[in-house]
């Protein structure tokens, strides 16, 4: 999107670097990275970047007052409804797909957003792992908000140890060694000195809660929730508390912005750069020209359960009743911008915020591709696609 630096970087990558970007990685993760990396980074104009900043901010501003608070208590199932819960979120992700406007000129358009928190340390070292390998331009930022690095570790510090004991901190995560996201949960470790713990460890005594460390009983004072609920009750995870009870812990994440602000949200929204959403259970007639459109689950990561190329067929196997459960979204043809050596690729940008004192956008997570849909799971043997990082002068 910037031509020159990406005229610059196509003559003179080679798969050596790219090799030795992925041992690198290897390396300072102390893990395979087992989802793919892309052979580029993004550069993409500072304005642009603004502008989808703003948007984010805008979006979320529009989901923070009573009304649309009462209308997402009901997305928040009851067994899943934590106590103790935050005025807002203290993670927020929002995802935008660039369309041509008017004049040429690319416009963001939202995907989705997520009050949950994302890769917010393995992105860091990715971004510093490109600029390394690529020999990128020192004046090149990858850091939003007016941060630099130090300022984003004591940011970060600040928002998921807070004023803890590390020792007294987890990252909790349903089996985590085998999550594809491993590497972030080894380097957050390595960056703040909290454990990663598998919720089936976690032991409850009283309204407390511990963790094995070094053999030793360790109380748990502050939770950074990794853990997706759709895939607890997928795995119908059997554990030592539930998620409702009244335990005294600090959340580092409230757990019930999962719902809050999730593709729950995305018909409440009034926004240009929003595509037009229904709940699947409130569309009274079924539109004509349903290649237009998508069906997406409103609880579901990395793209399960979207039906993409609808067919009447499609909705009418969605049972009535779990139709309140989806959502009916207008399709977006999304604007390849990145030249590689493959063809032009789509990138999504995600917007990457921490809300302590103020909502700040710290940092970005592009996914590059040039299947029907992003995620690193939807463009498999493809070469120049996948997970990236932006870069903006």
């Amino acid at each position: 999107m910037i031509p020159a630096l990406r005229q610059q970087f196509n003559a003179n990558y080679t798969p050596e670097k790219y090799q030795r970007l992925l041992k690198l990685l290897e390396e300072r993760c102390g893990t395979p990275v087992k989802f793919r990396v892309c052979e580029t980074p993004c550069f993409l104009p500072k304005p642009l970047l603004d502008q989808m900043s703003e948007y984010g901010e805008e979006l979320i501003q529009q989901l923070n007052g009573i009304d649309y608070r009462k209308a997402s208590s009901a997305a928040i199932p009851e067994q899943f409804k934590v106590p103790r819960e935050t005025a807002h979120p203290l993670f927020v992700q929002v995802d935008f797909g660039l369309v041509r406007g008017k004049f040429g000129k690319l416009q963001p358009r939202l995907v989705e957003l997520q009050g949950f928190p994302s890769l917010y340390a393995y992105q860091a070292l990715l971004s510093q792992t490109y600029r390394e390998v690529f020999g990128l331009d020192r004046n090149l930022k990858f850091l939003l908000g007016g941060l630099d690095w130090e300022g984003y570790k004591k940011l970060l510090r600040r928002a998921i140890v807070a004023d803890h004991d590390p020792a007294q901190v987890v990252l909790m995560e349903i089996d985590p060694r085998h999550q594809k996201t491993l590497p972030d949960f080894l380097l957050t470790e390595k960056l703040l000195g909290i454990r990663t713990v598998d919720i089936a460890h976690i032991r409850k005594v009283g309204k407390f809660l511990f963790y094995e460390n070094a053999g030793k009983r360790t109380p748990i004072m502050r939770i950074y929730n990794r853990a997706i609920v759709d895939e607890m009750v997928r795995k119908d995870l059997k554990t030592a508390f539930r998620l409702n009870d009244d335990i005294e812990v600090e959340w580092a994440g409230h757990p019930n912005w999962y719902f809050r602000l999730s593709k729950f949200s995305l018909p409440y929204l009034r926004h240009e750069c929003v595509p037009k959403t229904w709940f699947l259970d409130r569309v009274d007639q079924i539109p004509k020209d349903l290649e237009n459109y998508v069906v997406k689950p409103l609880f579901s990561f990395a793209g399960l359960g979207v039906i993409i190329n609808l067919k009447p067929e499609d909705i009418a196997a969605i049972p009535r009743e779990k139709r309140s459960q989806y959502i009916l979204q207008e399709r977006m043809n999304f604007e390849p911008v990145v030249e590689t050596p493959f063809g032009s690729n789509k990138a999504e940008v995600r917007i990457m915020y921490i809300w302590l004192d103020e909502l700040l956008p710290v940092m970005t997570i592009i996914r590059m591709g040039r299947g029907l849909m992003m995620g690193v799971d939807h463009n498999r043997n493809m070469e120049w696609v996948g997970s990236s990082a932006g870069f903006y002068s």
